[in-house]
């Protein structure tokens, strides 16, 4: 398993819509090998770690 490339509590920025952004919760799902992300802005729905960057 690899390391997560974000914490909780870090700013980030989805890349799709340039918005910055808050993680609330990081997962690794195990049969996709990468890890999923939860933002506060948007606790219905989640990013993986290719979609959002450093911010």
């Amino acid at each position: 398993m690899k390391k997560n490339l974000f914490t909780v509590g870090e700013k980030v920025i989805i890349k799709a819509s340039g918005k910055s952004v808050t993680i609330l919760k990081c997962q690794y799902v195990k049969n996709m090998k990468r890890y999923s992300y939860v933002v506060n802005e948007y606790s219905s729905t989640f990013f993986f770690e290719e979609e959002i960057t450093k911010g």
